[in-house]
């Protein structure tokens, strides 16, 4: 079977299979069935995850390509014949990235010999579950050493089979935060004799908002949000509780850790002024995904100009910044935008889909990166 016929063919089984973090494991069993008919010995990382190694020749610590396995708590309504039928939804490109992954996998078993070793890691718990870290922290892992790390991801912001990425930060770091404000109830027409939630909310929320736009240089990207507040229980009652729900993106940990003082200087301001609580939870997720800029230097001269496009960065997060916090590595974003063909929903959306074509071209891309792998 040609390679194109087979990557589809995985794409759309795995497609078939979604599952959430670190409960991957029909993803699992169907990842290490496939690496060990090609013969290699596989290892289990991170509960969920697979790692394959390849050795080769040289003395040189081994290079890595990690794919994420997870799936989204999504109902798909792509209408396709394979689309999943379980609430949950490979609306993030990950069966994509299993894909390219499983297709560079077969590309080096074909190979007898090679001078690099290779660290194929199919890494459990992307979305928001911290997969990566917890991939850091597994002695499976662990004793390879690896030197630097690669890996793609789909994206539907960019053209289809074209590349993007940039050097240093290019994702941004993802925290999340819960607020809960704690009043005194009373009547509605005797507003006096309580203390409204909902009015402290209204001027938390206003705050809030200047913090980025009058305390941080304009040229360092950070983007403060509210998505979600709750309060109130009937239209002539002062509220005596409000809960809000946010998230922060930074690409700066300096920058972040600036933006939750204020947050905290606020929410104290706030208390003193009109007695009440404010309690905040600030939920880390993961740290900004910073390219090395000798690898991007080096991957973008390897490159034919008219597929390459340096990107800006993006506030949206990946855990990836994780292993760059540790391992020299690059991250790839590979485009799958075609207006004609109705490929145009984003990341996360439940009609989010690709042209599979644009599966090869991941794996050529992974094949050029290690046949470069002596320089890069």
């Amino acid at each position: 079977m040609d390679l194109s016929r087979e990557l589809i063919e995985i794409r759309r089984d795995l497609h078939q299979i979604p599952e959430p973090a670190f409960q991957e494991y029909k993803t699992s069993k169907y990842i290490e069935e496939y690496l060990i008919k090609l013969g290699y010995h596989v290892e289990i990382v991170a509960k969920t995850g697979i790692l394959a190694f390849k050795k080769g020749r040289s003395g040189k610590r081994p290079i890595c390509f990690r794919s994420d396995m997870d799936a989204l708590e999504v109902e798909e309504k792509t209408g396709l014949d394979y689309a999943s039928k379980n609430g949950f939804m490979h609306a993030c490109g990950h069966d994509g990235h299993m894909t390219i992954l499983l297709g560079f996998a077969r590309y080096l078993s074909e190979i007898s010999d090679i001078n690099r070793s290779i660290v194929l890691l199919f890494q459990p718990g992307e979305e928001n579950a911290g997969g990566a870290d917890v991939v850091l922290n597994d002695e499976n892992f662990q004793k390879y050493n690896v030197e630097k790390i690669f890996g793609i991801h789909l994206q539907p912001e960019i053209p289809e089979g074209m590349i993007g990425s940039k050097p240093g930060p290019f994702m941004a770091q993802i925290i999340d935060f819960d607020i809960s404000i704690e009043g005194v109830c009373s009547h509605g027409a005797q507003p006096h004799k309580g203390v409204d939630a909902i009015y402290v909310a209204s001027k938390l929320i206003d705050s809030y908002q200047s913090i980025i736009s009058r305390n941080i240089d304009p040229m360092e990207p950070a983007v403060l949000s509210i998505g979600k507040i709750n309060g109130g229980t009937m239209r002539n009652q002062i509220s005596n509780k409000v809960t809000l729900e946010g998230t922060l993106r930074t690409f700066n940990m300096d920058v972040y850790e600036f933006i939750k003082n204020k947050m905290i200087d606020i929410n104290n301001g706030l208390q003193k002024m009109f007695n009440v609580i404010i309690n905040t939870d600030f939920i880390d997720f993961c740290p900004p995904v910073v390219n090395d800029e000798e690898l991007f230097i080096k991957f973008k001269e390897m490159m034919d100009k008219d597929k390459f496009i340096e990107m800006k960065p993006m506030t949206i997060s990946e855990d990836f910044g994780f292993y760059q916090l540790k391992i020299p590595g690059l991250f790839l974003m590979l485009g799958i935008k075609n207006d004609k063909k109705g490929f145009i929903y984003p990341l996360h959306s439940s009609q989010f889909n690709f042209n599979e074509n644009v599966l090869v071209d991941g794996v050529e891309i992974y094949k050029k990166i290690f046949e470069k792998s002596n320089v890069i």
